[in-house]
C-alpha cells in the first residue's frame, strides 16, 4: 500500500509518500481502507519528536480515520467488510479496571492511531473492532474524519472535567482550532453563555455563526481586560484551555471565584507558573483533561447524525501532499479541520 511515513523527527519535509507492507490483522481487529484521515496537532509534536516519547521509526501518523472495512479478523461479528465506519482513535488494553469501567482514556496502555502505533495517513490502517462507531451518513468521509479527537476531547473536557451547566460563562481559547470549533458548539448545546477568542476578525466571525455569544481577538486586546468587561468583573465558571504558557496568566485572571480550568494540551509551551495564593483564596479549580472515552464518542456521533453537532472542515489535501498540509497547520491559518483525502 501507499502510506504518508517518515525515519526521523524534524520538519514537514521528512514526510515521505511511498510504499510499505499492508498491515496484517488479528482475530479482533479490522482492516480499514482509508477514505481521510484528519490532522491534529498531535501529528505536528509526533513528526517533531517528543522528549521522552519512544515513536517507533519508521512511522505512520494519522489519528482520525474514516474510511470502509476491507477486511475483519476470525472473532469479529458485529461489522462486516464494505461497511462504512469511523474509527475511535484511541487504542486500549481493554481488560484493566478503566478499561472494564468505562474509563478506557485511562488506561495505562492508552494510544492513538498514529502516535505510539501506525496510523491512518496510508491506503489501509488497522485497528481493533470496538474502535469501529457508527458512520454518520450525512457526512462525506472528510466531514466524517473531522468529529472524533476533537469532539471526544472537547465533551470529556467540558462535561465529565468541569461539569459544565446550563447558563455559565465560558472562555474557549483559540476558536478556529479543531477543539475550539468543538467546544464552542457543544457548550451552546448545553445552554452556556460562550467568549471566544481568535487570533483575526475573520476566525472570529466564522466562531460567532458557530454560536459564540461574545468575540476576543487576542491580537489586538487583552483577553483578561475583555473578560472582566463582558462579565461586569466577575469572570468566567470554566476556561477551556488548551494554547498553554502564552495564555495561561490570562487563563487563570479570567476566572470566577470557584471557577474551573480545564487544559488539554500545552501548544505553545508547557511551563506555567502559578500563584498559589490565588488558588485557594479564590477556590479555583485546575483540571486535566486527556481524550475522552469511547461511551463520548458513541454520544457525539449520535448528534452528529442528527445534525446537532457538526464538523468544520476548513481545507484538504490529497494523502500525497501530506508535507503541504502539515505546513499549513502549522502555520495556524486554518479554521477548523485540515483533512488527508485518498
Amino acid at each position: 500500500m501507499r502510506a504518508i511515513i517518515f525515519d526521523q523527527h524534524g520538519a514537514p519535509d521528512v514526510l515521505h509518500y511511498r510504499d510499505v507492507p499492508t498491515p496484517t490483522i488479528g482475530p479482533n481487529e479490522v482492516l480499514v481502507k482509508v477514505q481521510a484521515c484528519a490532522l491534529n496537532h498531535l501529528d505536528l509534536w509526533v513528526r517533531r519528536g517528543l522528549p521522552g516519547v519512544p515513536i517507533s521509526l519508521p512511522h505512520i501518523p494519522g489519528s482520525d480515520v474514516a474510511g470502509e472495512i476491507a477486511e475483519v479478523g476470525a472473532d469479529v461479528t458485529t461489522i462486516r467488510p464494505g461497511q462504512k465506519v469511523v474509527l475511535a482513535p484511541g487504542v486500549t488494553c481493554g481488560k484493566c479496571p478503566a478499561c472494564l469501567s468505562g474509563q478506557d482514556n485511562r488506561c495505562r496502555s492508552f494510544t492513538n492511531l498514529g502516535y505510539l502505533i501506525d496510523g491512518g495517513c496510508a491506503e489501509f490502517v488497522k485497528a481493533p473492532a470496538v474502535n469501529c462507531v457508527p458512520y454518520p451518513e450525512n457526512l462525506s468521509f472528510p466531514e466524517a474524519a473531522s468529529i472524533p479527537l476533537v469532539f471526544q476531547t472537547a465533551w470529556h473536557m467540558l462535561l465529565t472535567r468541569a461539569e459544565l451547566q446550563p447558563g455559565e460563562d465560558v472562555l474557549i481559547l483559540g476558536a478556529g482550532s479543531g477543539v475550539g470549533t468543538a467546544a464552542i458548539q457543544i457548550a451552546k448545546f448545553f445552554g452556556a453563555r460562550v467568549i471566544a477568542t481568535a487570533s483575526s476578525d475573520e476566525k472570529l466571525a466564522k466562531a460567532k455563526e458557530l454560536g459564540a455569544d461574545h468575540l476576543i481577538n487576542h491580537k489586538t486586546q487583552k483577553i483578561r481586560e475583555e473578560v472582566r468587561r463582558i462579565t461586569a468583573k466577575r469572570g468566567v465558571d470554566v476556561v477551556f484551555e488548551h494554547v498553554g504558557t502564552a495564555t495561561w496568566d490570562d487563563s487563570i485572571a479570567s476566572l470566577a471565584y470557584a471557577g474551573r480550568l480545564v487544559t488539554c494540551g500545552a501548544t505553545t509551551g508547557y511551563d506555567a507558573k502559578l500563584d498559589l495564593r490565588l488558588l485557594f483564596a479564590k477556590q479555583l479549580s485546575l483540571l486535566g483533561s486527556y481524550m475522552g472515552t469511547k461511551s463520548e464518542l458513541h454520544t457525539v456521533m449520535r448528534l452528529v447524525a442528527s445534525g446537532r453537532l457538526k464538523p468544520v472542515l476548513d481545507r484538504t489535501f490529497p494523502l500525497a501532499e501530506a508535507a503541504a498540509a502539515h505546513a499549513y497547520l502549522e502555520s495556524g491559518a486554518q479554521f477548523g479541520k485540515v483533512v488527508l483525502t485518498l
